[in-house]
């Protein structure tokens, strides 16, 4: 693949964020190093760059828990102002400015400017595209399938922006149905109403999700080198129908499922669809296939990471420009001959990558590829 137009951050301004009472920085459009020792504001950094995009950041935290607290010795305002970050872009059309925080609700409802313009957070996705890697998806070949379904669906948000309006319309409906059969207030036509909801929102969202891992499978098996190459499939209720069915078919059959299972679900059974599917993650090489939760910490990694690639490879592709990289702590386990291919990978993308570590030693290969950056108790040194 070459590299494509690249978009950029080129000046981010955090005012009361996370452990930044402010920064300003100003870098040129290419990849960003940022090193410092533990604790220094890397990773709050990063957290604030993902904030760009739709939804909850790179952590998920909650809106009210990014804004900045006096150290202990200082009590905190009982008048939080809230928090804001605010970015200028380098893209292909020119720069834009994309702005976001609470500053102005009171700390309790995320706002969003861009290029001056209030606009709703899902407008973000058309701005910038963002994928990230932190230390704590590690482990998410070994632990629960939230956490895999999560991963998913942010990658098809970068094709689809609208994935993430069906996603919260349809949790939305779910959880006043399940309230309502705990309840037991619901009458017939309400819980129709919701289960339709269900039905049509739920297909769609796992015929999304089958197409986004076909496409992905693809890519992936066609970036074979350092890191190795996985096999995907998405599994569940839906998903394991809509071959060789019609959408609406399907549709109807998860309809009368939720119509049907009313009364195991008001005694605490879950409920059928999306929301329980899983994404399964196998290692190939040419002596075996294994599920990646059975493969060691270090294959783990590499999977992981190899995943990551892909995915900001298809998107490049896709949209015309390669996503912005997050890599928060991405070196650090890694062997000299997969770190040198991680750089090479991330210089043929073409796209923005910021990444973070303890020791600049191990970013020496990316030379002057990158602008390098130290932190010390969140300020610049």
């Amino acid at each position: 693949m070459t590299a494509g137009p690249r978009v950029a951050v080129t000046r981010l301004t955090l005012t009361r964020f996370r452990s930044y009472e402010s920064l300003r920085l100003e870098v040129p459009p290419r990849s960003v190093v940022v090193t410092g020792p533990n604790g220094a504001g890397k990773t709050n950094l990063l957290e604030a760059i993902s904030l760009l995009a739709p939804g909850r950041g790179l952590r998920g935290t909650r809106l009210a828990e990014l804004e900045r607290r006096g150290p202990p010795s200082v009590p905190d305002r009982d008048d939080p102002t809230g928090w804001a970050v605010a970015a200028e872009l380098a893209t292909a059309s020119g720069v834009r400015e994309v702005a976001t925080g609470t500053a102005d609700s009171g700390g309790e409802r995320r706002q969003v400017r861009i290029d001056g313009r209030a606009v709703r957070p899902a407008a973000l996705a058309a701005a910038v595209t963002l994928c990230w890697l932190t230390p704590a998806m590690d482990r998410l070949f070994i632990e629960g399938a939230s956490g895999r379904r999560r991963f998913l669906d942010r990658c098809v948000f970068g094709f689809d922006p609208e994935h993430a309006t069906r996603v919260g319309r349809y949790e939305q409906a779910l959880r006043e149905r399940t309230r309502l059969l705990r309840d037991g207030r619901g009458d017939d036509a309400w819980l129709s109403g919701l289960e339709t909801i269900l039905a049509t929102t739920g297909v769609a969202i796992a015929a999304a999700r089958r197409d986004l891992v076909e496409r992905l499978s693809a890519a992936w098996a066609a970036a074979a080198g350092a890191f190795p190459v996985g096999e995907l499939a998405v599994t569940g209720t839906v998903e394991d129908r809509l071959p060789g069915h019609a959408a609406l078919e399907v549709e109807d059959e998860l309809r009368r499922a939720l119509a049907a299972g009313r009364a195991r679900e008001a005694a605490g059974a879950p409920a059928p669809g999306p929301h329980r599917s899983d994404l399964e993650v196998r290692f190939r090489s040419a002596h075996r296939v294994m599920p990646a939760a059975m493969c060691s910490t270090g294959e783990q990694k590499a999977l992981l990471i190899g995943l990551v690639l892909a995915n900001a490879a298809l998107l490049a592709d896709d949209r015309g420009a390669a996503p912005v990289l997050l890599l928060d702590e991405v070196a650090a386990h890694l062997d000299p001959t997969r770190r040198a291919a991680l750089y090479a990978r991330l210089a043929a993308l073409g796209g923005q990558a910021w990444l973070t570590g303890t020791d600049p030693e191990l970013f020496r290969a990316i030379g002057d590829d990158a602008t390098h950056l130290t932190l010390v108790a969140g300020r610049l040194a």
